[in-house]
């Protein structure tokens, strides 16, 4: 039988097995039912044992390739639910009077509405032992008197982190629950320092204490590389964002330059790189030890040690811990002589995230990270084949700016699907800022940040930080051209469906496991169906948040917002930058939207701000009516949509959808028990069980 890896190519299988972990992973934390577990010991079991002896019969490297994406996607579903029940701790399950929190500041970091504090929880009044939190984070407004690794009093208001209200939003809860976050509020009047000293557990004391750290170093390098700088400084060396201006923040992320905020696999690439080639490069021209020592393998265990010293510095955040485990490897393959940049070294660090973080595989941050690294990779090697024969046609230096383009144009198509399902935003400016930013970011930034670290060593850190803010005004200064040169972001009027997500997912890897042919036909054929999912999506019509919050989509399926009532939940991320609509101020109001629909919102004006504390808040309506037609379609109050939290309607040709999420369900993240514990789950055939019935 012909051997698919003229196919399928050479990495296939670890690929293979990679993607099919995520998939596992991802099914396990979508699922509507919390398995047993029982039955996850048993579907395991039966599994492996399947693919045993499909290896030992080993009929067809097809027939082994398909076994090997089956046990890869039980692998990811187990490794999901372990890490579930390894993680469990209390979460609160309403909203609390004003209460006394005690513990220790653990982290700050900006928000909207102020500090926003994350708090190791000593104790919370009125809480046994067992039902406190480990951690929960409040937003402080007043003037913060109060630093990282303190010891704090605050009243504060708490309840439990906050489930999406839109359909495939950002699941803030499900990320909270494995951050081990309990509780999210507010602090009455300000937080306090106490007397208490460090916790008893040796490990919360050094997090602590490298927290406090971290808040020294940032205030440091914010002052030291001048008042432009600073903020974007801080928040690259030590990952702290508090000081970075609101102007700035905004003109990277519409510019497609957020990605230098978070510390991932940007900066430890540029880091361990730079580091690498530095230690190699001195070492030569040692001449007696390079030709008896191999300099690369002590140049790798040296960028190694700096990588893992950048991520504790920077705060060891989930991306930057995804980065590290990547780098890891990367210079693991160099020490044993393997091929540090591969498909087979991408596929290994994706298969070691899934096991120790499979909660992040549906996250924007995990699938845009390895999108453009895996594209990257599959994109090197294709130039790799080709490379003499571009350089002699383009020269080196075309060559080289050849190369940065494809660099850019890879990374941004490998990222642009999962930018339109989360955000729902494109930065039409965004190519043109990566390729004529990332190379000072490269080539200036980077080196200015090593001769800061060599003169550190000799007391004149401060000259450094001063080249190294130069640097970044000039970053910055680019920033705003293209921001002011943008625009705006192009919004997508129609949601991308999950299942054409899916479809792109596949075809996306197998544009990077496929070989030859195989890879444009894979990519085209899965590429069809999604195209069509997405063309044919219904269209948002009404959003009404739990934060009391309206989203209203205008005559183009734009979608807008309007404060119509205070509510005590969260709008939805998606919706996170939509524009602000002005109300009417009369008692009806009608908005228009698309395909000859309204949008009616009725109520006493004085009750709108009101109906939060109002016990019966069914004054406040909003009606959706059709063009011609006297009597609304669709009829909702301010009652129905908070304690549904949250209502949607979608717009399809003629039809309307209403769309309603559950506040609670049978997962561990959004309990329906009263104090928020683990309850014991039916599983999988309870669930299915009480499905039929209710076909019945």
């Amino acid at each position: 039988m012909r051997d698919t890896a003229s196919v399928v190519g050479v990495d296939s299988r670890p690929l293979l097995l990679a993607f099919a972990m995520c998939a596992g992973a991802a099914a396990y934390l979508s699922v509507p039912f919390e398995p047993t577990r029982l039955e996850v010991a048993a579907f395991f079991g039966a599994v492996a044992a399947m693919f045993l002896l499909v290896r030992w019969l080993h009929r067809s490297d097809l027939t082994y390739a398909l076994a090997v994406c089956v046990f890869g996607t039980v692998i990811g579903f187990s490794a999901a639910a372990l890490r579930t029940w390894r993680v469990e701790a209390p979460v609160i399950s309403a909203e609390t009077r004003p209460v006394m929190l005690e513990g220790w500041v653990a982290n700050i970091e900006p928000g909207e509405k102020g500090a926003r504090l994350k708090i190791k929880v000593h104790s919370i009044a009125g809480f046994p032992a067992d039902q406190q939190p480990e951690l929960v984070r409040v937003t402080h407004r007043a003037r913060l008197e109060v630093s990282s690794g303190r010891f704090v009093r605050c009243w504060v208001v708490l309840r439990p982190p906050p489930s999406p209200t839109l359909p495939g939003d950002y699941d803030f809860r499900r990320q909270a629950y494995f951050q081990k976050l309990g509780a999210v509020g507010y602090v009455q009047g300000r937080c306090r320092g106490g007397v208490l000293g460090a916790p008893d557990n040796v490990m919360d004391q050094a997090a602590l204490w490298v927290s406090a750290q971290r808040r020294l170093l940032a205030s440091y390098v914010n002052e030291a590389a001048g008042e432009r700088a600073g903020g974007l400084a801080a928040a690259l060396i030590a990952g702290d964002r508090s000081f970075l201006r609101t102007e700035d923040q905004n003109a990277l992320r519409d510019t497609g330059l957020a990605h230098l905020l978070a510390i991932s696999g940007l900066h430890l690439s540029i880091v361990g790189g730079l580091t690498f080639f530095l230690i190699r490069r001195s070492l030569v021209l040692i001449e007696p030890l390079a030709l008896r020592v191999p300099v690369q393998k002590i140049a790798a265990v040296v960028a190694l040690i700096t990588c893992a010293a950048y991520l504790i510095v920077s705060g060891a955040s989930v991306s930057t811990q995804r980065a590290f485990i990547m780098a890891a490897i990367v210079f693991l393959a160099v020490i044993f002589d393997r091929a540090a940049i591969s498909l087979r070294t991408f596929a290994i660090a994706l298969i070691v995230i899934v096991l120790l973080q499979p909660e992040s595989v549906v996250t924007p941050g995990f699938q845009m990270s390895f999108a453009a690294t895996g594209g990257l990779i599959a994109t090197y090697e294709v130039w790799r084949n080709h490379r003499s024969s571009r350089e002699r046609v383009l020269g080196p230096i075309g060559f080289a700016w050849a190369s940065i383009i494809m660099t850019s144009v890879v990374s941004d198509a490998a990222t642009a699907p999962f930018s339109f399902f989360h955000f729902e935003r494109l930065s039409p400016v965004g190519l043109f800022a990566n390729f004529a930013i990332m190379p000072v970011v490269t080539f200036v930034t980077a080196p200015a940040a090593a001769l800061t670290v060599i003169l550190a060593l000799f007391g004149q850190a401060e000259l450094g930080l001063r080249l190294l803010g130069q640097s970044l005004e000039l970053v910055l200064n680019m920033t705003h051209y293209f921001y002011n040169l943008s625009p705006g972001v192009i919004r997508m009027s129609v949601p991308m469906p999950p299942l054409a997500l899916v479809f792109l997912s596949l075809a996306l890897g197998a544009m990077m496991a496929f070989a030859g042919w195989a890879r444009l036909l894979g990519g085209a054929v899965l590429l069809a169906p999604a195209i069509w999912l997405w063309s044919t999506a219904p269209k948002v019509v009404l959003h009404w948040s739990a934060s009391g919050d309206v989203f209203i989509a205008d005559t183009q399926g734009m979608v807008s917002r309007l404060e119509f009532v205070d509510g005590d939940g969260l709008p939805p991320l998606r919706f996170s930058e939509a524009p602000d609509r002005e109300e009417c101020g009369l008692q009806v109001c009608e908005y228009p939207s698309f395909s000859g629909l309204s949008i009616t919102t009725l109520g006493p004006v004085e009750q709108k701000k009101k109906a939060e504390t109002e016990q019966t808040p069914d004054t406040l309506r909003i009606q959706i009516l059709r063009a011609g037609e006297a009597s609304a379609d669709l009829t909702f109050t301010w009652g129905e949509a908070k304690d549904a939290g949250g209502i949607t309607v979608y717009a399809r040709d003629e039809d309307l959808y209403v769309v309603q999420l559950q506040n609670c369900t049978e997962r561990p993240w959004r309990r329906c028990s009263e104090n928020g514990s683990a309850q014991p789950s039916g599983g999988a055939r309870d669930y299915f069980e009480r499905l039929i019935r209710t076909a019945g």
